[in-house]
Formats: C-alpha cells, sequence, structure tokens
C-alpha cells in the first residue's frame, strides 16, 4: 500500500490526466458506435438521432475553444492566485487524490443543483438537457457558459490546501465518471450499488422531463448525497428525455446559443427591471405574478 501515499509530481498528475482523457473519449466514440448498432438493430435508429449525436460533438468543439479563450485563463488565475492563502500544504499522492475525488464529487453536487436551480445557470446547463435522445455523445453536450460556475465551487479545495492540479485531476475523474453513465444499454444494477454509486439508472432520471424527475439525481460519482438531501428519485416509469420546452433542433448553433437566447427573450417580455434581475438568480421555471400566465417552461 505505499504507492497510495507515494509523492508524486504535477507534472506526473497531468500525463495520468490526460491519458485518462484521451483513452476515455476513445472509449466513448466506440461505445457510440455500439449503441447506434444497437438502436439500428432494433429499429430504432433515425436521422434525427444522429443528427443530434453529431451536434452534440459539435457543441463540445465550441465549448472547448471557449474554454480555451476565456474560461481557462480565469480557471488557471483564480486557483492559483487563491492556494496562496491555502489553509494547509496537502501533499500530492494517489491518498489524497482520493481523498479530493471524493470532496469534489461533493462539490459538483452542490454546483449541479445550482445550475438547475438559478435562471443564468440553468440557460447554459440547459443545452446538455435538451437532447430528447440517451446515449453517451449527450455526455459531450455543452452550453456556452459551462465551465464558468465550477470555479466557485472548487475554490474552497484548493483553499483548503488541495493543490490546483489535483483539483483539476478531481474534478475531470467526476465527469469521465458521469459520461461513462449516459446510456440506455446498462439496466439496474445491484442494490448495493444502486444504493450508493450513481449508476445509468439514477442518470437517466436525472434526464427525464417527466414532473417527478424534475431536478432530481444531482450526484456526480456517489448518489448518497441525493439521498441526504433529499433529491433522489427512483427510475419507476419510463423516462421522458429532453425539456419541458422541446427544442426541436439538430442545428449545433441553436442548441449551443437557445437556452440564453430564451432567457433573454423572457427577460424582454417581463416587465420591471427587479422582475427583469430576478430571472436571472431565481429558478428557470419562476414568472413574476404581474406578467400573469403560467410559469416559465423548464
Amino acid at each position: 500500500m505505499d504507492w497510495l501515499f507515494r509523492s508524486m509530481t504535477e507534472l506526473a498528475l497531468v500525463e495520468w490526466e490526460q491519458f485518462f482523457a484521451d483513452w476515455f473519449f476513445v472509449f466513448s466514440l466506440v461505445f457510440l458506435a455500439f449503441e447506434l448498432l444497437r438502436y439500428a438493430f432494433r429499429k430504432k435508429l433515425t436521422w434525427a438521432l444522429a443528427g443530434d449525436a453529431l451536434t452534440n460533438f459539435v457543441t463540445q468543439a465550441m465549448y472547448l475553444v471557449l474554454n480555451i479563450v476565456v474560461y481557462g485563463a480565469f480557471y488557471v488565475a483564480a486557483f492559483s492566485f487563491f492556494y496562496r492563502f491555502a489553509m494547509f500544504d496537502i501533499g500530492i499522492n494517489w491518498a489524497t487524490v482520493a481523498v479530493c475525488i471524493v470532496l469534489a464529487d461533493f462539490a459538483y453536487y452542490w454546483e449541479h443543483r445550482f445550475l438547475h436551480r438559478v435562471g443564468i445557470a440553468w440557460a447554459t446547463h440547459s443545452v446538455h438537457h435538451s437532447s430528447p435522445h440517451f446515449n453517451i455523445s449527450v455526455a459531450y453536450r455543452f452550453g456556452p457558459m459551462d465551465d464558468l460556475w465550477p470555479v466557485f465551487f472548487h475554490l474552497p479545495l484548493v483553499l483548503l490546501g488541495f493543490n490546483p492540479f489535483v483539483v483539476f485531476f478531481s474534478e475531470v475523474f467526476v465527469l469521465l465518471y458521469q459520461t461513462a453513465l449516459h446510456t440506455e444499454v446498462v439496466g439496474k444494477l445491484p442494490k448495493p450499488v444502486e444504493a450508493v454509486m450513481n449508476t445509468p439508472s439514477h442518470h437517466r432520471v436525472h434526464h427525464g422531463s417527466n414532473d417527478e424527475y424534475i431536478d432530481k439525481n444531482y450526484g456526480g460519482i456517489f448518489i448518497v448525497w441525493d439521498r441526504m438531501f433529499g433529491t433522489f428519485a427512483e427510475e419507476d416509469e419510463k423516462v421522458i428525455y429532453g425539456i419541458a420546452e422541446p427544442l426541436e433542433s439538430v442545428n449545433p448553433f441553436v442548441v449551443f446559443l437557445h437556452g440564453l437566447t430564451r432567457l433573454w427573450r423572457r427577460i424582454q417580455d417581463t416587465r420591471g427591471a427587479a422582475n427583469k434581475l430576478a430571472l436571472l438568480i431565481k429558478p428557470p421555471g419562476w414568472r413574476p405574478e404581474a406578467n400573469g400566465g403560467p410559469p416559465a417552461a423548464r
């Protein structure tokens, strides 16, 4: 067990992170091909589904460009600056990485919950939820501000004393785990696994637009956070994927920007500066009573 506590360099951790990310992307492409063949065998493969899968990867490309040009520098600057004020000097080894992954997963739960419950955050995160399909390509469907919010939720780990490279690695590990959950191929797993871990079944619920599934199962790796904080739902009835107001487009630019454009139109149609501001911070279904009519669609 000595290897758990053997010191590692930042460069070594970056190399491991790149290794996991690169090979997992290859696995995702192979697994997507398998899923598409499965759809074809079941006579469920359509041009809309194939176009949606392609759109998912195009949104990822646009997201990566924004990440490199805008958010990457902010991320690095924020972590580097606050690391100077860290409470402890936590070394880099596989034991501390494992602890950081668990804490990063806890941070991800609250970040994910924030993305669903705050208007401006949902405007970007809704891109990920807008697909009416559910396969591994959906994991790569990103919105334009998806890399802005994680900074604020993971900064406490840097302030605690985890090296920024360890925090980066932990975030990537949580996201890679989540990627594998986007599939209908895997049914429910044994009960002990379903009780503790996030699974494809739990994540299918999260992507459901069914009333009983909305805003449920925010966890990344562990589903215990949802069980602890009252946001857990079991997969019982058939999941209807997508958002309450269907997008009905596979144009990657429409998909990538639809959340922000819908929020902008809602702001324009709302009377009063206070109400307009409230749309940015209130839950996405909120609508001022003065405007009349039903709540805005998720």
